[in-house]
Parts: C-alpha cells; sequence; structure tokens
C-alpha cells in the first residue's frame, strides 16, 4: 500500500511539474517487474520524464513488516534544465535528495 501511495505521489509531481504538461508526450519506454516481496519499474516520455523504483518489502509477515522504495525521476522545466530528485522512502519516510532541494 505504501507503494502505490508513494509511487502515484512521485508521478503526479513529476507531471505536474511546470513544463510538462504535454498531452502530445509519448511514452519511449515501459519496464515493470512487480513480485510479491520485490519490484521494479521504470519509464521514460518523449517529454524529457524520466523515473526507475526499485522496491522490497522488509519482514514480510512479521510485526515489523515495512517497505523500502529507492528510485529516481526527473522533468524539465521551463527553464530548459533538467532536474532530478533521487529518494528513498521507507520506516524513516520519504528521503528526496537533488541538486535544487535545499538542505537541512
Amino acid at each position: 500500500m505504501k507503494f502505490v501511495i508513494v509511487f502515484v505521489a512521485l508521478f503526479a509531481l513529476a507531471y505536474a511539474a511546470p513544463g510538462n504538461i504535454d498531452g502530445e508526450a509519448q511514452i519511449l519506454n515501459y519496464k515493470s517487474d512487480v513480485g510479491p516481496d520485490v519490484w521494479n519499474s521504470a519509464y521514460e516520455t518523449s517529454n524529457g520524464i524520466r523515473a526507475f523504483e526499485d522496491g522490497q518489502a522488509i519482514n514480510a509477515g512479521t510485526d515489523h513488516e515495512s517497505i523500502v522504495v529507492k528510485g529516481s525521476y526527473s522533468f524539465v522545466a521551463d527553464d530548459g534544465k533538467t532536474y532530478t530528485i533521487n529518494y528513498i522512502a521507507d520506516d524513516n519516510g520519504f528521503q528526496p535528495q537533488g541538486e535544487h532541494i535545499p538542505q537541512l
């Protein structure tokens, strides 16, 4: 369930990025391999959006069951630059990193 929420949120963020709302964009590549405890997916569109993600269920079937997701997405902004976010989502929450994201 966490995977779905994280994936949908990231897709919505990449799709809503300025300059990427393009009804004519085509899917150039799409790969997905989903198993019960491990999955990965990747896609690329003609308007410069790219994303990939690897996920894994940890401690499945126990009281400490959780999901760890690692991935990246990028998009071309109105300024013509490509912005990339690398992230980990786990028990510590969503942890994005990117050159344009302020560090705390």
